[in-house]
């Protein structure tokens, strides 16, 4: 009890069960998922999309700063800029920036102390007709200053000038305007993530909360949020025409993969920065944006499939040819009119910092330090273009799946293979999962996460290898050693009691020496005097790799090999006057089978070996086609086979057809059973399968046809071949002589010997009721005549598979291809012929092989003489 559980415990099924629920626990952790990520990240950056045209990029780059001054700039700078684009018609612009604080100049306060202590009041706002852009692009705003308007002041000396020092010091009102007069100006906001325990202590600005949209019911729900984080001062707010969030979600390794499309806020839903500047592009707003949370983003009518948390994977567009992805100009370049304004007509601007130690930089899977304006270019051409990629809600399932699959290979099969094909079938199962990952990433931007799977593999694999060398491999060389002796000696007691099979595999575990060399060298003596030359050949070479010069080792060693080339016949241990001898010279005698001499071996049959025999009386040569039942069956069911074998004799004996090999004689020798049958001087005809070495037409038909004759006669006498196919069919083109060979596993299909429910014959080449297991008749064999002629015919057979069930299958349930398709030369008779000896229902078929015989024989007639219509009477 002890033994069995530690054996338990150490055995391959078992650590690959451990494996595997290890890597399924871990498979959620941060280093598998990390590496996950890894495999997406390389996907994608082997995934090539143009991006959109319609996105442009203004950058607050170092040449801007240099230029330009510290960074913030005063706000006047980028209204004067909004003001300019606006003139340009722009489509949409989108300062990627937050504007959360009032700028206040230091001058700006004393101003406004002067004008409370003079009674002077602000001018009101410009009008966008009193403040007109400059027409060109390149020269700095001309603002008109208004007139004074009449003050009642302490000082009115004074008013007009302080009048004017506020207005050009409020830059904040000015950005306002420029931002209003555009209207077309969308700001970022920044939320505060996390799952709220309460209600908002303030309900969000007005002009934040026009943005909001609802939501559709569902189970899952966008990221919540609790606060604001980086909110926009109100009289920008109120001037941006949309207003959307600029939170980043960070994936477990800190990288930025996805874009959160909304985010909730206790009972509302607020869309990104990236949605609303992609809705404004397409004249929508927050209204025309509706939310299945978990599923998809509708923006009009474009879908934007998401993850649970309502987050798009965007798709990140690779530089080409050394240029960026999207157009990217200095700011300063735009400012001094050395890139004309003209250039962003009808375009998506988005206007931001990329200069470093100016904005944040984040990690994405195509750059380690991309600013977050160019991940909303990224962000709003994904959307525009439907360029996200996607994990789809069955993945889930499918990953499960696959990873059960690979559990279940490591558990169940890769402890029964052998080291060579075990490292094949991982490799191919590695490239697979590996493969399918990159090519559903790169061509359909399916997300599949499949390196958990591979991972267990790989790790699976290398764990239970290197346990079997540890533990099996060691444990036995171990044990093999300590055994030595115990193996010898059983191996001795083996070969005393005759038994020389299991003494040579005892011996084999042993260490050679020379006594064990002693001991083998009188195994193969042994060997020798039971005439079983090939065994004491294997004897002798084994020996032969650890001392070749051991006593006369050479010399027997050759002639153990010379006599078991030359005929080996039977192989049991009784000894038979007809077996192969040595004369007193040295030389062999031909063995005697029967009232056959043997005179060499010509191959291997269905049921056994195949001779080359002579019948001494007549001078006859025939082809002796043998088996050795008492070693192939146990002693139960020898009886049964001896009478199965002899069955095969009767019914093919009975068979006398000019196209049907010719039975000569059956009998059995001691444990040898033999049937002697006409020799064949040609060849079977699988070469004339091959695409390269088809006959002609008209010569396949005659022989068909020659074969349908056979069959028909067979059929009359109630037998059936069960295996017609090529290699069963010989032919000798000198004589055109053909002749269906090896009735090896006909029945003789009388209702009192005929039991249904066996397969038999060569699964290519079967009809669809014989796959079924049912009782079958000559329309079965007339089926594979079909097979075989389609294929003689265009050198491909009409059912394959890559599975013997998917074979199976088709050869039962779908139709052939259309032979003509293959080879458009072939006549429409005989593709009639074809199709009809192909038909699934044997009633619809040909009835009898004369009656196929007959058509063959017309379409060979008509095909000679040029018709090609289709004239063979053939009715399904």
């Amino acid at each position: 009890m002890k033994m069995a559980k530690s054996g338990f415990w150490k055995s391959d099924w078992f650590v690959g069960l451990v494996v595997s629920f290890v890597i399924l626990v871990l498979g959620n952790g941060d280093l598998l998922q990390s590496l996950e990520r890894k495999a997406y990240d390389i996907g994608v950056s082997m995934t090539a999309r143009a991006p959109s045209a319609k996105v442009a990029v203004i950058a607050i780059d170092k040449q801007s700063i240099d230029n330009i001054g510290r960074w913030p700039w005063s706000r006047d700078v980028m209204a004067d800029m909004v003001d300019k684009l606006a003139v340009a018609k722009a489509k949409v612009i989108a300062p990627v920036i937050f504007y959360a604080e009032p700028q206040l100049d230091p001058g700006f306060g004393y101003i406004t102390k002067l004008m409370e202590a003079c009674g002077v009041q602000p001018l009101a706002p410009v009008a966008p007709s009193e403040a007109p852009v400059a027409a060109d692009a390149a020269a700095p705003a001309v603002t008109t200053p208004p007139a004074p308007a009449p003050v009642a002041s302490s000082c009115p000396q004074i008013a007009a000038l302080l009048q004017e020092a506020e207005q050009t010091l409020n830059t904040d009102r000015r950005l306002a305007q420029a931002f209003k007069k555009a209207g077309n100006v969308a700001l970022p906001i920044l939320f505060r993530i996390g799952e709220p325990l309460g209600r908002p202590d303030q309900p969000l600005p007005d002009y934040i909360a026009r943005n909001g949209i609802k939501l559709a019911g569902g189970d899952n729900a966008p990221l919540p949020t609790i606060d604001l984080d980086a909110n926009v001062i109100e009289a920008l707010g109120k001037s941006a025409v949309a207003i959307g969030h600029l939170n980043v979600t960070p994936d477990v390794d800190g990288g930025i993969r996805t874009e959160a499309l909304v985010l909730g806020h206790f009972d509302q839903a607020f869309p990104a920065l990236s949605l609303l500047v992609a809705a404004k592009s397409l004249n929508l707003g927050s209204a025309d944006i509706q939310v299945r949370p978990g599923e998809a983003v509708q923006l009009g009518k474009l879908k934007i499939r998401t993850d649970p948390d309502t987050r798009m994977y965007t798709f990140f567009y690779k530089d080409r040819d050394g240029q960026p992805a999207f157009p990217v100009d200095s700011f300063f370049d735009v400012k001094t009119g050395k890139i004309p304004y003209d250039k962003y007509r009808d375009k998506i601007v988005l206007i931001g910092p990329t200069a470093a130690g100016v904005g944040s930089m984040f990690v994405t899977p195509i750059s380690s330090t991309m600013p977050a304006v160019l991940m909303q270019a990224h962000a709003v051409s994904s959307i525009l273009s439907e360029h996200f990629f996607v994990a789809p809600a069955w993945g889930f399932w499918a990953e499960k799946g696959v990873f059960l699959l690979i559990a279940a290979y490591l558990i169940a099969l890769l402890p029964r293979l052998k080291a060579g094909m075990a490292a094949m079938i991982t490799g191919g199962l590695l490239v697979l999962l590996i493969g399918t990952h990159f090519v559903l990433i790169t061509t359909q931007l399916l997300w599949l996460q499949l390196m958990v799977p591979a991972t267990l593999l790989l790790v699976g694999h290398a764990l239970l290898t290197t346990k079997r060398y540890l533990v099996t491999e060691r444990g036995k060389e171990k044990s093999d050693l300590e055994s030595a002796e115990s193996n010898r000696m059983l191996g001795l007691a083996f070969q005393g009691q005759g038994q020389l099979d299991m003494a040579f595999d005892k011996f084999r575990k042993c260490p050679l020496d020379d006594q064990l060399m002693e001991n083998m060298y009188n195994l193969g003596l042994d060997f020798e005097r039971k005439r079983q030359f090939n065994k004491a050949e294997s004897v002798f070479r084994y020996m032969a790799d650890y001392n070749p010069k051991f006593k006369d080792l050479e010399s027997r060693l050759n002639r153990a090999k010379q006599l078991s080339e030359t005929v080996m016949l039977g192989g049991g241990g009784g000894v038979r006057s007809n077996a192969s001898l040595l004369d007193a010279s040295g030389n062999v005698e031909k063995p005697m089978l029967g009232r056959y001499q043997i005179e060499k071996e010509l191959g291997k049959g269905a049921m056994g070996v195949v001779y080359l025999g002579r019948d001494p009386k007549i001078n006859r040569v025939v082809a002796i086609k043998t088996m050795a039942l008492a070693q192939e069956f146990e002693e139960d069911e020898l009886a049964e086979v001896k009478e199965r074998f002899f069955r095969e004799a009767e019914t093919a004996g009975r068979l006398n057809h000019s196209n049907i090999v010719t039975m000569y004689d059956a009998g059995e020798e001691h444990d040898l059973a033999y049937i002697a049958m006409e020799f064949l001087k040609g060849k079977d005809l699988v070469p004339y399968t091959k695409p390269d070495k088809l006959m002609p037409v008209d010569k396949v038909m005659s022989i068909a046809a020659r074969v349908a004759d056979a069959l028909s006669y067979a059929h009359e006498n109630n037998v059936v071949h069960r295996d017609i196919k090529p290699a069963n069919i010989m032919y000798e083109p000198e004589a055109d002589q053909v002749k269906v060979t090896d009735f090896g596993i006909a029945r003789i299909t009388d209702s009192s010997k005929t039991k249904t429910g066996m397969v038999l014959g060569t699964p290519s080449y079967m009809s669809p009721e014989q796959l079924a297991g049912k009782k079958i008749d000559g329309r079965s064999d007339l089926f594979s005549l079909g097979v075989m002629l389609y294929q003689m015919s265009c050198g491909k057979l009409p059912f394959e598979g890559d599975s013997m069930a998917q074979l199976m299958y088709k050869i039962a349930n779908e139709a052939h291809p259309d032979i003509r398709i293959l080879r458009l030369d072939l006549p429409d008779c005989l593709k009639a012929v074809i199709d009809r000896a192909l038909v699934k229902d044997p009633d619809q078929r040909y009835q009898t092989g004369a009656e196929m015989a007959r058509d063959l024989r017309t379409c060979g007639t008509m095909a000679a003489g040029g018709a090609t219509d289709g004239g063979v009477d053939v009715k399904f």
